[in-house]
């Protein structure tokens, strides 16, 4: 069923090396969890009191024990069910692809349109179609093309994300957070904070690799994916999507270079692509290289590395730009800086006469070096400034478009989108952001209120009677970081 894997790649998974003083943040965050993947076929006919391994547990075990093992066989894993769980965790809503079906129209043949489906795939009659290219605006004011996918495109995906999954949750790092089942962005800040509270971190490189997904080369890609994958029907399919192209405006271009962002087979292939190019290379350099302490977070294609020694940091960074660029890759000029940051930043540039710490974003948060009132090192993460700015703009908008709706619906919007907003942003050291937030959504209440008639004269007082109702006040919901990190990792094998 499996067979070794051939040593024919740019570089080859190897054991992680045990170097006295890793970074704690990343010991105890060994491989990551791999739970929410377990498949439902070939389970035993009879009862036992202990259930037996499903088809897709038995590939991560394999996966696990062997780390060069090449899968043979994987696409008899793509059944009926496994396609009807991939089309009922679709968005219903989501925009139609260039096949203009939506969720609704499929779900009225469902059965008979996965039996269809499932036939083409396995007779090989399967044809993945262009994706539609949509453009949604950026914080900056620049446009961010997404790639809208048909939608048996989208089942047939997730139902391969899932398969692949057992083996690549496996095999991917504890530092990798970006799209992975079980991990978020929060748990990535966190092991980032924990990083600066527990190891030596006096550099931070904060990085961020230019058109990422527009710029992985789909030869370095299949090169990858054949580490661990022998199936030809598995690579043949994740070939054709990569073929498939993209349709803007009535114009197909092929697709020689990249993965849309918004297909839902692209955060698999972008982590699979940067493991090798990028979290491999890194755990070896800071091994063989590194004279201090490196701790590494990335999430998809941002990632901050926290050096010890300044010699390391400008090694590292040198290096990583040829690193990237063997793989037609390279760091973005504008959102690539290395800073002095940490707990004895703000001393070393008073001593140089260079005044504040500078600062960096990650995840939707300015990382700040601050001080606790008894004058130890605290890690202030506020807002980024423009995020906020260009919310308060959308809700304003919004508001606009519903002023001549009923105050309660209005309020009951309204309390939704800061309850949402605030469910991300609520950390510790933030609460002055999130007031901030609140009474700016409030004074846009008030101006369309205000709005409704010439004559209407609701008033401040007015406005926060009706939040007192209807918006929930800001306050801290998510704990310090280190209490998270500590209760999530309790328990784990470190990094091998």
């Amino acid at each position: 069923m499996n067979e070794p894997r051939k040593s024919d790649g740019p570089i080859v998974p190897t054991k992680s090396p045990n170097k006295a003083g890793q970074p704690a943040a990343e010991v105890a965050e060994g491989r990551g969890s791999t739970e929410g993947n377990t498949g439902e076929q070939n389970a035993l006919r009879t009862q036992r009191r202990v259930g037996a391994p499903s088809a897709l547990d038995r590939v991560r075990q394999v996966a696990r024990r062997d780390k060069n093992v090449r899968f043979t066989a994987l696409f008899h894993h793509i059944t009926i069910d496994r396609l009807r769980a991939a089309f009922l965790s679709l968005e219903k809503r989501a925009a139609p692809g260039i096949d203009g079906v939506t969720w609704e129209q499929y779900r009225a043949g469902l059965e008979e349109n996965l039996r269809a489906l499932h036939e083409r795939l396995h007779r090989g009659a399967y044809r993945a179609k262009a994706s539609r290219r949509v453009f949604i605006p950026k914080p900056d004011g620049r446009q961010r093309p997404l790639g809208i996918a048909a939608l048996e495109d989208k089942i047939v995906q997730r139902a391969v994300v899932e398969v692949l999954n057992a083996i690549y949750e496996v095999d991917f790092l504890g530092f990798s957070y970006g799209f992975r089942p079980t991990r978020s962005q929060h748990q990535a800040l966190d092991a980032l904070a924990v990083a600066f509270l527990r190891n030596k971190v006096n550099w931070v490189l904060d990085a961020d690799v230019r058109g990422f997904f527009d710029a992985i080369d789909h030869g370095w890609l299949m090169k990858f994916l054949e580490h661990r994958i022998a199936d030809r029907r598995v690579l043949r399919l994740i070939q054709k999507w990569l073929s498939a192209g993209v349709l803007h405006d009535g114009t197909w271009s092929a697709g020689a270079v990249g993965t849309p962002q918004g297909a839902t087979i692209s955060p698999l292939l972008a982590n699979v692509y940067l493991h090798y190019v990028f979290d491999l290379w890194i755990q070896q350099w800071r091994s063989r290289h590194a004279q201090g302490a490196v701790s590494v977070v990335r999430f998809a294609d941002d990632f901050i590395v926290g050096f010890q020694r300044e010699s390391d940091a400008r090694r590292f960074l040198a290096e990583l730009r040829e690193r990237l660029r063997k793989f037609s890759l390279e760091l973005h000029p504008d959102k690539t800086r290395l800073i002095r940051f940490g707990a004895f930043a703000a001393l070393n540039r008073q001593e140089r006469g260079e005044g504040k710490p500078e600062t960096f974003d990650f995840l939707g948060f300015t990382h700040i070096c601050g001080r606790t009132r008894d004058r130890r090192f605290l890690l202030l993460r506020h807002t980024i400034a423009r995020r906020m700015r260009a919310t308060l703009h959308a809700v304003k908008a919004a508001l606009m478009k519903r002023r001549h709706d009923p105050v309660p619906a209005q309020g009951r919007w309204l309390g939704s989108v800061v309850r949402g907003y605030f469910a991300y942003y609520a950390v510790p050291t933030n609460s002055e952001k999130l007031a901030a937030f609140r009474t700016q959504v409030l004074r846009a209440w008030l101006h369309a209120l205000r709005r409704r008639s010439q004559r209407d004269q609701t008033t401040w007082e007015r406005v926060s009677h009706l939040a007192d109702r209807w918006i929930p006040r800001a306050r801290v919901q998510h704990p310090w970081p280190n209490e998270r990190f500590d209760v999530r990792t309790r328990g784990r094998s470190p990094v091998r």
